[in-house]
């Protein structure tokens, strides 16, 4: 990775922000205000006014009239992109053409060409690319991750994993194919990512159920998936009004079975259960939050070239999971 800081590391990384989306407090602003390494430099949204508001409770110095101005303002050396699932790949290339490192939201792209793409971009400038699935940078998962790879449960034979919140709101966002809606363009998409990093393979989809709302737009899809390995699994997003929540994560094995309650965000509070030939034991860890553990790596991955586990490569293997999902459940691939 070839390092592009344009101001020296005993300065803080100074981060440029596009837009003013729900998530950016939690998974941005309030590990950088905790962080000394870095400091929100720039921010520009669709409504002037809502991003000088943003700015002025946060102390950002500076304003811009719309993206490409945070872009191409030489104080800026990453740029944070939360804007729709559409504009992900305009404005991740943008950022990257004019040598910006990028925390890009999940999921990265529309479709695995777009990611793809993206992740071509990055390589070939020498930049961070970083795709925001943040569960992956805590202790608690790569911990997990650790002890399937040392054979805790024997070899993996089954993994299962859901995340379920209903999602009320007929004109939200991810209700809206063109913008890159659906369940598992969302929510659906972690547990796609947690069997593909708990089993260190890559999927294929054996068959798919969905259901849609809006046009196109899947509220509800599960997956039935199988591994280079021989191990099958399952995985399952669903927004429909009145399902219950559920976020979880469970991997059975020729000698044993592990559970991880609320991978997601194990600050709220999580466990692994891990049951092996040598007995039972609960696990947990810290409750730093993953935002915060992923800001670490972003910063690590550009100041002393750390390698990034959901870099662009990852995503865009991510996205060809998340597209072959679609297709098996009759579904379109979007913006194809």
């Amino acid at each position: 990775m070839t390092n592009r800081r344009s101001i020296t590391e005993s300065e803080p990384l100074r981060i440029g922000v596009l837009g003013v989306a729900r998530i950016t407090p939690r998974a941005l602003t309030e590990p950088v205000n905790d962080e000394p390494r870095a400091v929100l430099q720039s921010i520009a949204a669709r409504d002037r006014a809502r991003a000088e508001a943003y700015a002025a409770d946060e102390g950002i110095p500076n304003v811009h009239d719309g993206y490409q101005g945070v872009i191409d303002d030489p104080g800026v050396e990453a740029v944070y992109n939360p804007l729709p699932i559409s504009l992900h790949h305009e404005w991740t290339l943008k950022a990257l053409a004019a040598g910006k490192h990028v925390l890009c939201e999940k999921s990265i792209a529309l479709n695995a060409r777009e990611a793809r793409e993206m992740a071509d971009a990055a390589r070939d400038a020498g930049l961070v690319l970083m795709d925001a699935f943040h569960y992956r940078y805590h202790p608690a998962f790569k911990r997990a991750v650790e002890l399937l790879r040392e054979g805790r449960i024997g070899t993996i034979e089954r993994l299962e994993a859901v995340f379920h919140t209903a999602v009320t709101n007929t004109t939200d966002i991810r209700m809206i194919y063109e913008t890159g809606g659906g369940v598992t363009m969302d929510i659906g998409c972690y547990p796609v990512s947690w069997v593909r990093h708990a089993s260190g393979e890559e999927p294929e989809v054996v068959s798919a159920t969905a259901e849609v709302g809006p046009p196109n737009v899947d509220t509800m899809l599960e997956a039935e998936l199988r591994f280079p390995s021989g191990a099958t699994g399952h995985v399952s997003g669903d927004m429909r009004e009145g399902t219950e929540f559920a976020n979880s994560l469970t991997v059975t094995g020729s000698a044993g079975r592990l559970h991880f309650e609320n991978p997601l965000v194990p600050q709220r509070g999580h466990y692994i259960d891990l049951e092996t030939t040598d007995g039972s034991e609960r696990l947990e860890f810290d409750r730093r939050g993953t935002y915060h553990y992923q800001l670490d790596a972003f910063l690590d991955a550009i100041d002393h070239d750390a390698p990034v586990l959901t870099d662009g490569d990852d995503a865009a293997r991510q996205m060809a999971a998340i597209d072959a999902c679609y297709e098996a459940a009759g579904l379109p691939i979007r913006r194809t």
